[in-house]
């Protein structure tokens, strides 16, 4: 989220909540003498802003959740370690994260424009050069967490949804998770971005870099490799742009046993995360309930979209 070019319009449903998120991002960014032309890149865990030549990241409330003043920091010293390692990636302008009236901020230096959108080959290029790093010497990446954002998301959602979906979704999480913990991997643990999409990689005149770090993990490199595989499954990914991506990566994770596990855990994740939207969304509610329904139905080919 560091060019410019990736911020979507919220829906009218969404107005109120999102104006209330950039008001105080923008309250932040004052505090922090950041403020002067900041224009508005991204609505979403943070709050991101381009200032000249920087963008800045504005955080949720660490007061409340330390836990994230933890991620922004983690986030800056990823980009330092892959900067060290050649990887190409976002690099920060400052060497730690601020804490401005309770919120974690990070500055980064703004990418040139792209010069094409990025494919998952672009994406797979990048995870061969951080699947192929060891373990960073005094950075502790945390384990892959995918389930456990689960509940805060079902309660964020709260009446809005079915008890019994709710109910049924738990059930799913603890399913996947005991199941994850028993998976024997095919490929050495260690990095992983955590959020291996090609929206998450940038294109620019000197190729592809990689961008958005802070879910970046040590564990299973497969979670890297099954996002893919279900984005050809569920989000309408090509098949075509599929195989380029694992003919470039070299593997394909879907002839390892243990890719429905984990695909099984992301799907519940993501039905999870969107049902936060519920209360103030009527497409989301909508969405929640389609993605619950193929879950039931066990149809793994019901096409899956954004609202």
């Amino acid at each position: 989220m560091l060019t410019g070019r990736r911020f979507v319009k919220p829906t009218c449903t969404d107005a109120k909540i999102a104006a209330m998120n950039e008001m105080r991002a923008r309250e932040v960014l004052t505090a922090a003498g950041l403020s002067g032309g900041a224009e508005l890149l991204a609505l979403g865990e943070n709050v991101v802003f381009a200032v000249g030549d920087l963008v800045v990241k504005v955080g949720r409330d660490a007061v409340r959740h330390p836990e994230l003043r933890d991620r922004a920091e983690r986030e800056v010293a990823v980009a330092r370690w892959l900067a060290d390692s050649g990887v190409p990636a976002v690099r920060a302008a400052e060497a730690t994260a601020r804490l401005v009236e309770g919120h974690p901020v990070t500055l980064w230096h703004r990418l040139p424009d792209a010069v094409r959108p990025a494919e998952p080959r672009d994406l797979a290029r990048l995870l061969t050069l951080v699947h192929a790093l060891p373990a960073p010497d005094g950075l502790g990446l945390p384990r892959r967490e995918l389930l456990g954002g689960v509940e805060r998301w079902l309660r964020l959602a709260g009446d809005a949804i079915d008890p019994a979906d709710a109910d049924y979704l738990r059930e799913r999480r603890d399913g996947f998770a005991a199941a994850a913990a028993a998976l024997v991997p095919h490929l050495p643990p260690g990095p992983i971005h955590g959020d291996a999409l090609p929206r998450n990689v940038h294109v620019g005149p000197d190729g592809p870099v990689l961008v958005d770090l802070e879910t970046f993990s040590a564990d299973l490199r497969e979670h890297d490799l099954v996002v893919l595989a279900l984005s050809r499954d569920r989000y309408g990914l090509a098949p075509e742009a599929y195989d380029a991506f694992t003919a470039a990566y070299g593997w394909d994770v879907r002839e390892w046993e243990g890719c429905a596990v984990l695909r099984g855990a992301r799907e519940t994740a993501s039905c999870a995360w969107v049902s936060q939207h519920a209360p103030s969304n009527l497409k989301a509610l909508a969405e929640f309930r389609r993605r619950v329904a193929s879950l039931r139905d066990g149809d793994t080919a019901v096409r899956w979209y954004p609202f």
